[in-house]
């Protein structure tokens, strides 16, 4: 009976050793450009008119020494914008805080010489004039104009003949504020502190530019901003790694505009143990009602030994490098993964058998003696 399990157990290794074997390239599914029933639209905004397959649209394809420019970067979360108030002037009806800054300037008949202060506003929303125009005054809360009026109030009840004031705005904490790095929310806004916020998503930088001060002008006076990114976040690369069976590695790269084949798989340290330097391509996304592949294969050997740069592709938003198992280790692990119940079934039979034989037989345990 044992001997019958041992054969079995050959029989069925080398079975499935022997179609393993055979039908080891097709775990590679066919490595094919694909024709999009549309016009491709080249990474530059260049449509070409031509399939895939005409060897003349491939020449178009930016590789290592065939680099072209990204188109103007479109912004989406979670980048990072740099947002700078460069010019501005609040309304007439602003309304002084504490922390901004007030230039104050009392004129009357009786003077002998000019009264002029630059005063801040304190944490009360309190200013000082001085004992001569009363002391302290409360200004937060206010427009310019109104703490010009309480303030020449203040001085007549000081005993001020006819004084007259200016006041003008120096300095303000809250536009102060719209300086520094933004991230753009899921929701694709940008939050500019007290002004609120604003809808940036799917704008250029141009764009924002335009949208952010007209959202400013509601409030401020011809206002003029600079606004640039500070961490290119949403546009990325995938590069993954097939574990021949068990699992894959999955990295998420971002892209700045300048990678190529080899610099993507440079940034990971290279090729894991079991990739395969045969069976590696770029999947380039396609519209989803295109029901189409764009898939580049790429020579890695002659990449990295022959410097060829004719499969060593620019990589653009959203492509994937594709490495995948050797095709002997992936082999091996799906071996495994079948074989191993099937010894553990055998071991559990034949320690069955071993533990009724020395049932039966106590004598012929450990030997004849």
């Amino acid at each position: 009976m044992y001997a019958t399990h041992q054969r079995a157990a050959r029989f069925g290794v080398f079975a499935v050793a022997g179609w393993c074997l055979l039908n080891a390239g097709c775990l590679t599914p066919s490595v094919h450009p694909g024709v999009p029933p549309a016009p491709y639209v080249h990474p530059a905004n260049k449509p070409v008119e031509t399939a895939f397959a005409d060897p003349r649209y491939e020449q178009t394809l930016p590789r290592e020494l065939q680099k072209v420019s990204m188109p103007e970067y479109v912004i989406e979360p979670p980048d990072i914008l740099r947002i700078e108030l460069l010019r501005v002037a609040p309304t007439a009806n602003y309304k002084v805080e504490t922390q901004d800054g007030l230039f104050v300037q009392i004129t009357y008949p009786a003077q002998t010489e000019p009264f002029a202060i630059e005063a801040l506003v304190g944490p009360d929303g309190q200013i000082n004039l001085g004992t001569t125009f009363g002391g302290v005054i409360k200004v937060s809360g206010m427009t310019v104009p109104e703490i010009r009026d309480a303030i020449e109030k203040q001085a007549i009840a000081a005993n001020v003949k006819s004084p007259k004031a200016q006041v003008s705005l120096l300095m303000s904490r809250s536009l102060s504020q719209i300086r520094g790095e933004y991230l753009v929310r899921p929701d694709g806004t940008v939050g500019l502190g007290t002004y609120g916020g604003v809808r940036l998503v799917g704008q250029t930088l141009t764009q924002a530019k335009a949208t952010i001060e007209e959202f400013l002008g509601k409030k401020l006076i011809a206002p003029e901003v600079s606004v640039d990114v500070a961490a290119y976040n949403s546009k990325i690369f995938y590069v993954i790694y097939d574990g021949g069976g068990r699992g894959q590695q999955v990295a998420r790269l971002p892209i700045t505009g300048n990678e190529t084949v080899l610099d993507a798989v440079s940034q990971l340290f290279g090729l894991s143990p079991v990739s395969s330097q045969h069976h590696i391509w770029l999947a380039r996304p396609t519209p989803a009602a295109n029901c189409q592949e764009l898939i580049l294969p790429v020579d890695w050997i002659g990449i990295t030994r022959s410097a060829n740069t004719s499969t060593n592709y620019q990589l653009m938003p959203g492509d994937r490098i594709y490495v995948k198992a050797n095709p002997l280790i992936e082999t091996d692990n799906w071996m495994a993964m079948i074989l191993s119940p099937v010894e553990r079934l055998l071991g559990v039979t034949l320690l069955g058998q071993t533990t009724v034989q020395a049932l039966n037989h106590p004598n012929s345990v450990g030997g004849s003696r």
